[in-house]
């Protein structure tokens, strides 16, 4: 059971179905209960807008997107063995878990995870939306297979789909509710505010995935190398691409900032940023300045994840922000 949890990696996981709920809950939740619409069963009083996806259909949602994410590490570390080996010196499929098992287990969890979509796709009206997650399938085993060692393709294919999941609660999320509210569910601005605020959050989440994608390519520079992979560093060289991802960093840093005084303006959005964004944001751009070996990337990837993790957590700040109105 370990190995296994290890194989699906567990915390992945579970950040995947954090980021929906804190994203539904936290974020879309709130803002729709500070919009009113009129409506003609409210007797031409204004009434406060409300979540209208059924609760077990987005743990459908979820479940979708946590299974067939699972697939895909599964049918990762298939394809990866020869480099994982080389790179981090022990791997699970083929020693704890057999190959031919890996696929199994690849193929139930993508079974599920379609199947699940579909079938919430369907409960919203738009059946042809399941279609999405088929599709996510496939980009997961093409990426395993090949695109991941082609030339920046693999990196940015990976921050697109982390920055998906966002709008994938959103868009699930809008459809119910247009079903409910019609035509007031779109042609209120206010509705526009809860776009903006996803697209933060997956702009977020593309920038800081492919900052650590390309910083893991870095460190895994040796294996990748042996085994003809085109990565980034390969391509470029590893100086290049630790300029990239300084860069890369260095705007994360600014754009939050922007974000803040143009959007925002309160103090504890400005703390937060400061204390649990920032000051990690530094502390990565001194890691991949100083590069001695691959122990300070490998540090500056797992620090980038505790960057992602706050800046999902901002999520619950923006909440008590919306609640207790801290502007």
């Amino acid at each position: 059971m370990k190995d296994f949890l290890k194989l699906i990696r567990w915390p992945n996981l579970l950040i995947v179905a954090l980021t929906m709920l804190a994203m539904r809950y936290a974020i879309i939740g709130p803002l729709l209960a500070r919009t009113e619409v009129v409506l003609r069963e409210s007797h031409g009083y204004p009434v406060s807008m409300m979540l209208q996806l059924p609760w077990q259909d987005f743990l459908l949602l979820v479940l979708a997107t946590v299974f067939i994410t699972a697939g895909g590490y599964v049918i990762n570390d298939y394809f990866d063995i020869k480099t994982d080996l080389v790179n981090k010196g022990r791997v699970i499929v083929g020693t704890a878990v057999p190959r031919r098992k890996a696929l199994m287990f690849h193929n139930i969890f993508n079974i599920l995870g379609v199947a699940s979509g579909f079938y919430v796709s369907w409960r919203i009206g738009y059946p042809l939306a399941g279609v999405m997650f088929l599709l996510v399938t496939g980009l997961f085993y093409f990426y395993s297979a090949s695109y991941k060692r082609q030339f920046l393709l693999g990196n940015i294919l990976v921050a697109f789909l982390t920055a998906t999941l966002p709008l994938l609660v959103l868009f699930y999320e809008w459809a119910a509710l247009y079903n409910f509210y019609s035509v007031h569910a779109v042609d209120l601005p206010a509705i526009r505010v809860i776009l903006w605020w996803i697209c933060g959050f997956s702009l977020f989440a593309f920038l800081t995935t492919l900052t650590r994608e390309i910083i893991k390519d870095i460190e895994d520079f040796k294996g990748d190398s042996i085994f003809g992979r085109n990565t980034l560093p390969i391509v470029l060289g590893v100086k290049t691409s630790v300029n990239i991802s300084i860069s890369l960093t260095a705007l994360t840093m600014i754009m939050l900032y922007l974000v803040w005084y143009f959007f925002v303006r309160d103090v504890v959005t400005l703390v937060y940023i400061s204390v649990f964004l920032a000051l990690p944001l530094a502390g990565i751009l001194f890691l991949l300045k100083r590069g001695r070996d691959t122990s300070d990337f490998h540090k500056a990837s797992i620090m980038m994840k505790f960057v992602m993790l706050g800046g999902l957590l901002y999520s619950v700040v923006a909440r008590v922000i919306m609640t207790y109105n801290l502007y």
